[in-house]
């Protein structure tokens, strides 16, 4: 099996993409490049089985359907948008609420922060993905919408504080915690990339979690939730151990 993880940013230049390949009960991390635009990443998909993305796969329903009225001009008067809480169910989509719920982490708000950037770029890969013939749906398909500091804390890492250059010592520490707790997972050449860059280091996890996926080892939306999750996308979180990933076959 080959897996492939992309840290998509908004712009090609922060962009990572990891491939990893699984065979005999161990990985190999193949190839861990930054500076990754739009038909690199579909060309790596497209070899792949499964690929993580980090990135919003859609937007609130109830921001889309806020916009729409907006813009024909049947908004309703309310005092709800008076209120952040009331302002709330635009910012926030359903597997936002549960990941938080689940894991005490807030994803950022794809229609209140800056990661809608990020989201604008990944819907239009997913468009690309599609008119190549890559199943693209946004809660099952050859791509799913991973967040790799929830992965991390779900195997019992350090989820927090190695963002950015003034945290590098921690994100040393991470990865060296991240490949004792995964000793059959090779990261060779590549590993000083991830102790430098925690956006290649993200693009692993992603890889790791789109192995996961792949096993059936991530949450599915409950059937109360799949039709929303089918429009607003769906964070797939492990389910398992680290080392359920290393031997299991399909």
């Amino acid at each position: 099996m080959r897996t492939v993880g992309v840290d998509l940013a908004a712009e090609p230049g922060k962009t990572a993409v990891a491939v990893i390949a699984w065979s005999g009960g161990a990985a190999t991390l193949e190839s861990l490049h930054l500076g990754v635009g739009n038909a690199e990443i579909v060309e790596a998909i497209r070899d792949a089985e499964r690929t993580g993305i980090d990135s919003p796969f859609g937007w609130p329903e109830a921001f889309v359907r806020f916009l729409n009225d907006h813009d024909t001009g049947t908004l309703q008067g309310t005092n709800d948008l008076e209120s952040r809480d009331g302002r709330r169910p635009l910012a926030m989509r359903r597997t936002d609420l549960l990941v938080r719920a689940s894991t005490g982490l807030s994803p950022l708000s794809v229609s209140a922060d800056r990661i809608a950037h990020v989201a604008f770029r990944c819907a239009g890969l997913l468009a690309e993905l599609r008119e190549s013939g890559v199943e693209a749906g946004r809660v099952e398909g050859r791509a799913v919408e991973v967040y790799p500091a929830a992965a991390l804390l779900g195997w019992g890492l350090p989820a927090r504080g190695y963002k950015g250059r003034v945290n590098r010592s921690a994100l040393t520490e991470l990865v060296t915690a991240f490949t004792g707790a995964a000793p059959w997972l090779d990261l060779g050449e590549w590993e000083w990339l991830c102790r430098e860059s925690d956006d290649a280091f993200d693009a692993v996890v992603a890889a790791v979690v789109a192995r996961a996926a792949a096993l059936g080892k991530t949450e599915l939306p409950a059937d109360a939730d799949r039709v929303v999750a089918e429009r607003e996308g769906w964070i797939h979180l492990p389910n398992s151990p680290l080392a359920t990933l290393r031997g299991a076959r399909i």
